[in-house]
Order: structure tokens, then C-alpha cells, then sequence
């Protein structure tokens, strides 16, 4: 009988420690792994090809212009500049990402989800209106958390809830995020429901927001 409770514990550590492993990028089995596209030119893996490590040199690991300013003329009135392993190789399998969220006067960076990203974000200038909602609860309520931030200030987005940034000044604003991948991924809520190739049927979205179909019609040419 206490061999068989020791079994169960294992399975039950072995469970939880293989939850823990996909949850986030895979941890790196070597100082670094240089992303290239060319599997030819790949000699060590590490779930991606990686370059040569006797080829890599120091702009592996350096991107430049993020201190240039995103184009933010367009209805949203916010860009987003990602700083992902696509376009710096070096961050390939650190788990890492960066970016930085330029704001037009009351510009907005709507409601997504990054589905594999934890995110950090701090208000570099102007002041932002930001919040997330937390997924279902027991009675069917999604709890918002937001607040006002200033200059310096640090807010946190939980992976894979819905969040947004809203510029409430009559300035433009900057703020720079770290997400916790190297691919955090985006889903952009209106986008996707509204905006998807096919059409999400519209039986579907007039029942799930309880609208007239006109409504819907219209929503959808928006995008």
C-alpha cells in the first residue's frame, strides 16, 4: 500500500512539473541559440535551428529604433513596435520580448489577449487609462481591474487576459511592455470576432451579443 501512495505522488509531481514546462517558451539548453531561417545553416537545436556559435557576433543580440516613434495616424490612434525573436535572432529561446506602444491624443490600444505572454508595461510619457478582466468566475462576472498611470508607472497583464491601454491626454504618450516570450502573439478581440476570414456566421454573434442583425452587419464592415 505505501508503494503504491509513492507511485501516486510521482504521477501527481510528474503531472504538475509537465504543467509547469508548457506553460511557458521552452528553457534554453545552452547559453544561446541565434534563430536563423535556413535549417541548412543550423548545426544546434534547441526547438529552433540555431546559428554556429563560432558565426555569432555581438548585432545578433542588438536592435536599433526604439527610440524612433510609431506611425499612430490611423482610427485607433496607436502603434505597436514588438521587439520579438523575429526581428532580433539573439532573443531566440531567452523567453523575452519588448515593445513600445506609441499613443496619439486619446489613442487607444484596444482590448487583446496575448495567449502566450505575461506583460509589464511602463509609462514612459503621458498618462494612461489601462485595465484587464479576468476570465469567468463561478456566477458569470468578469472582474476589471484598471487604474490611471502616470509617468514611471508599472502595470502588470496576466497571460492571456483580455487588456487595453487608453491615452486620456491631450498629448501623445509612450510606454514600453515586456512580455514573457519571445512570441507572445496578439489577438485583437474586435478584430477577431468581427473581422475574421470567413465571417464568424452571424447567427452565432447576434445571439452571443444579443443585438440585431443589423447591428452585426454594420460592426462587421468596420473591418
Amino acid at each position: 500500500m505505501g508503494v503504491e501512495l509513492v507511485l501516486a505522488y510521482v504521477a501527481v509531481l510528474l503531472a504538475m512539473a509537465s504543467t509547469v514546462a508548457f506553460a511557458t517558451d521552452p528553457t534554453q539548453l545552452q547559453d544561446f541559440c541565434v534563430g536563423v531561417n535556413n535549417p541548412v545553416e543550423g548545426v544546434f537545436v534547441n526547438g529552433l535551428f540555431c546559428m554556429n556559435p563560432l558565426q555569432v557576433t555581438a548585432e545578433h543580440f542588438l536592435f536599433k529604433g526604439l527610440n524612433i516613434a510609431g506611425n499612430t495616424n490611423n482610427k485607433q490612434g496607436s502603434n505597436v513596435t514588438l521587439v520579438n525573436a523575429a526581428k532580433l535572432p539573439g532573443l531566440n529561446t531567452l523567453g523575452i520580448s519588448i515593445a513600445r506602444i506609441d499613443f496619439a491624443p486619446y489613442g487607444l490600444n484596444p482590448p487583446h489577449t496575448h495567449p502566450r505572454a505575461t506583460e509589464i508595461l511602463t509609462v514612459i510619457e503621458g498618462t494612461l487609462y489601462v485595465g484587464f478582466v479576468t476570465s469567468n468566475s463561478a456566477n458569470g462576472t468578469n472582474q476589471l481591474f484598471a487604474k490611471v498611470l502616470n509617468q514611471g508607472d508599472v502595470f502588470v497583464f496576466p497571460q492571456g487576459l483580455i487588456h487595453f491601454q487608453l491615452n486620456i491626454g491631450k498629448t501623445p504618450a509612450v510606454a514600453i511592455s515586456g512580455l514573457s516570450s519571445q512570441n507572445p502573439g496578439v489577438i485583437t478581440v474586435a478584430n477577431a470576432v468581427f473581422g475574421s476570414t470567413p465571417p464568424i456566421s452571424i447567427d452565432v454573434l447576434t445571439k452571443a451579443f444579443q443585438v440585431d442583425k443589423r447591428v452585426i452587419q454594420y460592426l462587421e464592415a468596420q473591418f
